[in-house]
């Protein structure tokens, strides 16, 4: 009868199945051993819990008995050992899309013999070292610990074993949250997770037996903890947007994001996006969170900022959803739909006549739109009325008011009342909108006042022919009184006038030429000539009028070739031309097209050809040599006035042509430089430059003074020496060594000479020596018709032109400094005559010359004779020379 019962309940509950969905689920029937081990597999993989045939799919399973599991894919197992006979339990899937299905687990018993004989549950258990992860509800409610599974190892059918676990959530963060009854194998956890904290966990289990011998491989376990829709649904990002107001339906605006910490891809994070106010105005996919506008008639003058509030609602929207709610801020960017609008329908405004550039009235206006943008921004202008361009219009970039301006003056007598027409609009065009720019009439009234005289018309133009006589009245420029349109009593006076070319007749306004009118003159633009005339009345007031002048050309200048010095390049036998231009300051008829002639005095080596309005070609009747030609040429405007002129035509050999043009190369007969030439020029320079520098620093060095010894008790004698000119060392007492320059008391004094620089005047000496006494000095004598340039000379004064000046004193300085005048005389005659004269050579005693001489002994020199007479000077013989050597350097130059 029970099981009658149980059985009507299972038709009834696949009955239900049915009807919810098309899938069929029939129980699970299995027979099973009396005793089952933990760990025994019931099923493995039954097709009723997999849900086979349905259109969902399992998520989770939960048995009704603790003493049986259900793995993740559908495998039953016992959880711990039991004995049966029949056992009846249901187990509960909940599948994909949230529903759940009952499906029924009916259990009988079998025979133990084949139980025991088969194998199959030793493999199956020993398979539970690799089991499939577990699964674990987060956020369970208590009590705890619960258990999770059983776990067994195939070893504990021959062994005794305990069971221990390590790893995350075990010995690792979170410690603690699984335990295992290290006995039976059961796991149990004791708090309630959170899978959005850990996902799952990962440890290892280990068997040992009573020794505590490790009896067989770890096992790796995984628990999955499974998903509650624990997590409502949150904004993320900016919930700020704009748009453009009057923006077309559809436009994309800004998208909504939100974010779920539950399992993704599941209904727990499948949210929906609603809006709840704005709805006439915004749309928001729901999918997505994709904002849009949702019509065209957004008006940012009517709300500026909207707030929208935005609903996300997880499980895609369903009542049972959790749902946050927030608000978005979508602001209306302007455009410009609104045009000025005035705030009157007429305006009226008032100005007194003549005034110019003020001010006349304000014209206010009214813009919806953005301020200080060029939406709001209004411009003005006078579209009616301002046809002679009296008026204009600005803006004022405060107020944004319209300014209307008087800028030439009106007359009350011509018009008192002026209509106009003002017309606002924007910086930009319109956008979505119908509307048009506006306009307003505005009434100007003009107030009258007391004039000065007006000219009539305002500019006068006449004609007249250039070179008209001086008094010729060319025309009268009157002007009215506009109130009595009279000319009484006004009178007319020149303002400007360039040149000084008209009069103007004080009492009738006559215009006489004073002076030559010349079309041609700068002062004339375009043949017009410009005077300006003031008009003054009985009360003092001013007109103003202008003259323009139309000037007629008259033919009073003739053609002329501004350029007379022409260039024609030799090309060998080919005959070669240039072309000659002629300019008339006239117009035509006076002017072009010119006539060419060859004058009179031509020679016959020229012609011309290709003749134009302006120009001729002149071209070579013969080959001519290089050279400068003169060729007259006669040329007449159009009336036949004109006169011969000259041409400088040359010949020549030419480097280069520019524009038709040749440019002569360098004539024959000079000389160009090359790079050598060029190179001599700048080295010459530089030694040039050098040797300036070189006489600065010798007439600008400081010279030491000189003391010279008057011992002359010392033998002289010449000491080797590597100069070239003569030594520092040379101490001849004789030659050498002079007293002191300074006399005192006719008696001789030892004492310092100070170099000065003097400029010789006769006999050309050079440009420094000693006054005072003798020392060693640069110089140039001139003997006869030849220069000798010498050094080491003894000289106080100056002597040329071969005059020999003794000195008057009788003192034995004025004898030592005459033995050196006839010992410089001497040495440079010596220099320059052939070796035909010679003294005897004597015997004279010497001082120790140190190494011997080529020349042997110097002979006679070595000592003087009588201080008064000079005839040695006629004996030295050929050991002269080598002391002339020594003391001189003689260089022989031409005049």
């Amino acid at each position: 009868m029970y099981e009658r019962a149980l059985f009507a309940v299972w038709l009834l509950t696949l009955v239900v199945f049915q009807n919810t969905e098309s899938c069929e689920l029939r129980p699970v029937l299995a027979q099973v051993p009396k005793r089952l081990p933990a760990g025994y597999l019931i099923s493995e993989g039954t097709e009723e819990l997999t849900l086979k045939g349905c259109a969902a799919k399992p998520v989770t399973f939960t048995s009704s008995d603790p003493d049986f599991a259900v793995n993740t894919d559908g495998t039953i197992v016992t959880v711990r050992g039991l004995v049966i006979t029949t056992k009846r339990f249901s187990v509960l899937v909940h599948d994909e899309r949230g529903l759940d299905w009952r499906v029924d687990v009916i259990l009988s018993c079998k025979n133990e013999a084949p139980q025991k004989s088969s194998s199959a549950a030793h493999k199956r258990i020993k398979r539970r070292w690799r089991p499939l992860p577990f699964n674990l509800v987060e956020n369970d409610s208590p009590p705890f610990p619960k258990d999770l599974e059983m776990i067994a190892s195939d070893s504990s059918v021959n062994y005794t074993v305990h069971y221990e676990i390590s790893g995350q959530g075990v010995t690792t963060e979170p410690v603690g949250l699984f335990i295992l009854i290290k006995e039976t194998g059961m796991l149990r956890v004791t708090r309630s997770v959170d899978r959005e904290q850990y996902p799952e966990y990962k440890f290892i289990a280990r068997v040992y037996d009573q020794n505590g011998r490790e009896v067989d491989e770890f096992l790796p376990i995984t628990v999955i903890v499974e998903d509650k829709n624990d997590n409502a649904p949150e904004f993320i990002g900016g919930r700020v947007f704009t748009v453009e107001e009057r923006c077309r339906a559809g436009t994309f605006i800004g998208k909504v994001n939100a974010t779920d910490k539950d399992l993704a891809n599941t209904l727990h994070t499948k949210i929906k996006f609603t809006l709840l106010n704005a709805t006439d105005m915004f749309s928001i996919d729901p999918s997505t969170g994709v904002l849009t506008a949702k019509t065209n008639t957004l008006d940012r003058e009517a709300q500026d900022k909207v707030y929208v509030n935005i609903e996300i609602r997880d499980m895609d929207g369903a009542p049972n959803g959790l749902f946050n709610r927030g608000t978005v801020v979508i602001t209306l960017t302007d455009v410009n739909d609104n045009p000025p609008t005035f705030k009157e329908k007429l305006y009226k405004a008032k100005v007194q006549e003549n005034q110019e550039n003020v001010l006349v009235t304000r014209i206010p206006v009214e813009d919806k739109d953005l301020v200080n943008t060029p939406n709001w921004k209004a411009l003005f202008e006078v579209t009616k009325g301002n046809e002679s361009g009296q008026f204009r219009m600005e803006t004022d970039p405060k107020t944004n008011e319209g300014l209307l301006y008087v800028i030439k003056g009106l007359d009350f007598e011509k018009t008192p009342v002026v209509q106009l027409e003002i017309t606002a609009r924007n910086e930009v065009p319109l956008v979505g909108t119908d509307a048009t720019w506006l306009s307003v009439p505005l009434e100007l009234s003009v107030g009258d006042e007391d004039e000065g005289p007006e000219f009539n018309p305002g500019v006068l133009y006449l004609k007249v022919k250039e070179n008209v006589p001086n008094g010729t009245v060319i025309g009268t420029y009157k002007a009215l009184d506009p109130e009595t349109k009279s000319s009484n009593g006004i009178k007319y006076y020149k303002m400007t006038d360039p040149g000084n070319w008209i009069t103007v007749v004080e009492n009738t306004g006559e215009l006489k030429t004073a002076n030559t009118i010349d079309r041609e003159s700068p002062l004339v633009h375009n043949d017009k000539y410009n005077i300006t005339i003031r008009a003054v009345d009985e009360s003092k007031k001013i007109g103003k009028g202008m003259v323009i002048i139309q000037i007629e050309d008259d033919n009073d200048n003739m053609p002329v070739i501004p350029g007379t010095d022409l260039v024609i390049c030799n090309k060998g036998d080919t005959l070669s031309s240039v072309l000659v231009e002629a300019v008339d300051l006239d117009k035509p008829p006076y002017s072009t097209p010119f006539i060419f002639e060859l004058g009179a005095e031509n020679d016959g080596k020229w012609k011309l050809k290709d003749k134009t309005d302006s120009s001729v070609v002149l071209e070579q009747a013969v080959v001519m040599p290089n050279g400068l030609y003169t060729v007259p040429i006669l040329v007449k405007d159009l009336q036949g006035i004109g006169k011969e002129q000259t041409v400088n035509v040359r010949v020549c050999s030419c480097e280069r042509e520019e524009n038709g043009a040749g440019v002569c190369g360098a004539r024959s007969a000079s000389t160009s430089l090359g790079s050598l030439g060029i190179l001599a020029l700048v080295l010459s320079s530089l030694l040039l430059l050098l040797l300036c520098l070189l006489l600065i620093f010798i007439c600008s060095t400081k010279r030491d003074k000189l003391y010279i010894n008057d011992d002359s008790g010392t033998g002289g004698m010449l000491l080797k020496s590597n100069t070239e000119a003569p030594g520092e060392e040379v101490k001849d007492g004789a030659l050498m060594i002079i007293p002191g320059g300074d006399v005192v008391d006719g008696s001789l004094q030892s004492g310092g000479m100070d170099i000065k620089n003097v400029t010789s005047t006769a006999g050309r000496y050079g440009q420094q020596f000693i006054q005072g006494g003798g020392v060693y000095n640069t110089t140039t004598q001139d003997f006869g018709t030849e220069k000798y340039y010498t050094s080491g000379r003894y000289d106080n004064n100056l002597y040329g032109n071969a005059m020999f000046q003794k000195f008057s004193n009788t003192s034995a300085l004025d004898t030592w400094k005459t033995n050196g005048r006839y010992l410089d005389r001497k040495l440079a005659y010596f220099g320059d005559e052939e070796e035909g004269r010679y003294a005897d050579d004597l015997l004279k005693t010497y001082g120790n010359e140190g190494a011997g001489s080529l020349a042997g002994s110097v002979g006679c020199c070595s000592l003087l004779g009588e201080q008064e007479s000079m005839d040695f000077l006629n004996t030295l013989g050929p050991k002269f020379r080598p002391l002339a050597d020594v003391c001189y350097t003689t260089k022989k130059t031409g005049i």
